[in-house]
């Protein structure tokens, strides 16, 4: 049994759940804890990019000056390639067709798979500046970890997954989570503080203390 579960809260196109995701596996093999994927996306279309941020420059230059501070705090930083993301030749994506994957995942694999495929969107969006809002990227990723290419683009178009996106979304603004990534303590009701490995491993410790 795991000693603490967690509710992840993250979208795909977000820098910032990228510097968690790897410090959530180390500490996943260090404290056995029960990580719970939950899509939140922050922009679920092309429209909703547009009201968010404005014009196509203007969303890449603003969210690529966030990758900039992310960048600066990753344990990867050699991961996140400003460079190839700002010479790209599509807008910058919204979330939702890569959450629709990440749910795919999770229908046909449970909680690990949809870990793999978003860290490997995640890679596709940070590394190789690849669409991610593009159904193709999703697919190739999918095949890349290796699930049957027409079971998972049977389930990825398939409209329980988007209800399950929606249903986490829904959960999301139910518990007032408004950024990503968002970590909660099942056991305690209460928020990690995003920060270096060691700040999240300390903030473990006390949970556990808590629910001892």
């Amino acid at each position: 049994m795991a000693a603490l579960t967690i509710d992840f809260f993250h979208d795909v196109v977000c820098c910032w759940c990228f510097n968690i995701s790897s410090r959530l596996r180390s500490l996943t093999e260090e404290f056995g804890l029960d990580i719970r994927h939950r899509s939140f996306v922050l922009q679920g279309s092309r429209a909703e990019m547009a009201a968010r941020w404005g014009s196509p420059k203007d969303a890449r230059d603003t969210i690529l000056g966030h990758w900039a501070v992310c960048r600066q705090v990753s344990d990867q930083p050699d991961l996140v390639d400003i460079d190839a993301m700002r010479a790209a030749p599509f807008d910058y994506p919204h979330g939702m067709t890569a959450a629709l994957g990440c749910k795919a995942a999770e229908r046909i694999g449970g909680q690990s798979a949809h870990w793999d495929m978003f860290d490997r969107l995640q890679r596709a969006h940070l590394t190789e500046a690849r669409n991610v809002a593009d159904p193709a990227t999703v697919l190739h990723a999918a095949r890349d970890l290796g699930f049957e290419a027409a079971a998972f683009a049977e389930i990825f178009d398939d409209s329980g997954t988007r209800r399950a996106v929606e249903a986490d979304r829904q959960h999301a603004r139910a518990l007032q989570v408004r950024s990503v990534p968002t970590l909660i303590v099942r056991e305690t009701g209460g928020r990690l503080v995003n920060g270096p490995r060691e700040d999240l491993a300390a903030q473990l410790r006390a949970a556990l203390r808590l629910v001892a």
